[in-house]
């Protein structure tokens, strides 16, 4: 393989990590955004889809150059939403 051919390959292997990485976050903030709406109307929520969709994206950071995102607890959603309700006020 030559080096045009080796940069080109390399190059399609991050954006097809950095592709990958793009779905994954989408898909935890959707779930973040689910445990938001929950808890602004008083119901039950769990963080626990959010952090399974965390684990791998963190997981997924180990093979490629994307960036990592924090766990998220209950109280974490809470204090974002008492931050929301603050700023509408």
């Amino acid at each position: 393989m030559n080096v045009h051919e080796a940069i080109s390959q390399h190059s399609r292997q991050q954006h097809e990590h950095l592709q990958e990485f793009e779905q994954l976050d989408h898909l935890r903030e959707e779930l973040i955004q689910e445990a938001v709406e929950l808890c602004l109307k008083g119901e039950a929520f769990s963080t626990e889809a959010i952090n399974q969709v965390t684990a791998r994206i963190i997981e997924h950071a180990k093979n490629g150059i994307s960036p990592l995102r924090q766990f998220v607890n209950e109280d974490m959603v809470r204090d974002y939403v008492e931050q929301l309700k603050r700023e509408k006020q």
